[in-house]
């Protein structure tokens, strides 16, 4: 705050409504099937959210020239703004058109052209702050689809300093935002080399010659299988300060389970046939989209019918390298699924052929495939952690810069 001081250096800041620092006009009939792969210019206002920043030279789609003499047309400098969503958070979402051709855009979108008072960037950074969401929410219309009309748009108070001051804060907003996409893209590059190194190195350890080790079925080194039920949704006894987790499969991710988003009452385990499954079991999930998918539960637990638990004899192997074989199979066992869901079953899973070695090889393979797990794991975790630490550090900058 003490640099926007000496920024503004006394400078008094008026609110104006958006109306009278520019003009308004709302695009007019564009759909998704008058889109062309060339031919004029043309933002969708779906893709101002989807594909671009808050500014961009060209545009991801086209009309025919005959078609765009009928639409609202965009001028270099010029802010396309998002009028309708089924989300309010999408409405209100903003880019500025730099590109040198006169574009075009449909109905869902206005048009705002900004007066010599106003930087077109400016205005796009301030449609991100909380002060512009509060002002949109009042004149939000719709329950299904959320709507804030051009008209009620042009109410919406905007802050506005002399225009050498909105330069100097688009300059600092543009840079942070350079740094973090810089950031960003280092650390997802990181991520994508060590999953590629660790993908590599599995199927080196997992790949076996002929006649070089025995292949058994998963049913052959499995003591005891076990399945769920969903306790009725919405049933109190069943749910109202459970204690017992309670596993569902999207929560299935190729990893170590350590707690669970849901638990379920000492009264839904007695009258369900939901059970406890003890730990270090290989998960795999049979149902639907998440069919295939693996994990290992470090907690006792119960599970839903669409989880089935293999309960491995470490006589005959080690849990943890049959969890390696079954997520290196995914797609194998995936493929697999019969119906139009995609299911898997009890039957279909234990009969899937594993390759044994002794067990002095499976926990050495374990060994090498664990370390990558977890340094894959932990950069997967400290990714998003530092995109949102980044995220809100950006956002605490804009709000400061501005803030009048």
């Amino acid at each position: 705050m003490g640099y926007l001081e000496k920024l503004l250096e006394g400078v008094e800041v008026e609110w104006k409504a958006l109306g009278e620092v520019s003009e308004l006009v709302r695009g007019n009939g564009l759909q998704k099937k008058d889109f062309a792969e060339t031919g004029v210019p043309a933002i969708h206002y779906g893709q101002i959210y989807t594909y671009y920043g808050l500014s961009t030279t060209q545009t991801k789609s086209f009309v025919s020239l005959e078609l765009a003499k009928t639409l609202k047309k965009i001028e270099t400098g010029d802010i396309v703004i998002t009028n309708t969503s089924e989300n309010i958070e999408d409405v209100g979402k903003a880019v500025v058109y730099l590109g040198r051709m006169q574009a075009v855009t449909g109905g869902h979108a206005t048009i705002i052209k900004p007066s010599h008072l106003l930087l077109g960037k400016y205005f796009a950074y301030f449609t991100q702050t909380e002060d512009f969401a509060s002002q949109k929410r009042k004149y939000a219309k719709g329950t299904k689809v959320i709507d804030v009309s051009a008209k009620d748009m042009a109410k919406l108070q905007i802050p506005i300093p002399p225009l050498e001051i909105q330069k100097e804060i688009v300059r600092i907003l543009d840079t942070f935002t350079e740094l973090t996409a810089e950031l960003t893209a280092e650390l997802t590059a990181e991520l994508t080399a060590r999953k590629n190194q660790y993908n590599y190195y599995r199927e080196q350890l997992l790949s076996f010659e002929d006649g070089e080790v025995e292949w058994k079925t998963l049913g052959e080194i499995t003591i005891k299988s076990y399945s769920g039920s969903t306790p009725q949704a919405g049933n109190p006894k069943f749910y109202d300060s459970g204690t017992i987790p309670w596993l569902r499969t999207q929560e299935v991710k190729f990893s170590d389970i350590n707690s669970t988003e849901m638990f379920i009452t000492e009264f839904a385990l007695k009258n369900t046939a939901t059970k406890w499954i003890p730990i270090n079991c290989v998960i795999i999930a049979i149902s639907g989209a998440t069919a295939g998918r693996s994990a290992i539960n470090k907690i006792p637990l119960t599970t839903n019918q669409h989880c089935l638990c293999l309960e491995i004899n470490n006589e005959k192997a080690n849990y943890r390298y049959v969890f390696h074989w079954v997520s290196f199979n995914y797609e194998n066992l995936k493929n697999l699924g019969q119906g139009a869901r995609g299911d898997l079953n009890s039957s279909m899973i234990k009969s899937f052929k594993i390759p044994v070695p002794p067990l002095e090889e499976q926990a050495r393979i374990v060994s090498i495939l664990d370390k990558f797990d977890i340094l894959t794991t932990s950069i997967s975790e400290g990714l998003p952690k530092e995109i949102e630490l980044r995220k809100k550090q950006y956002e605490y900058y804009r709000e400061q810069l501005l803030t009048f």
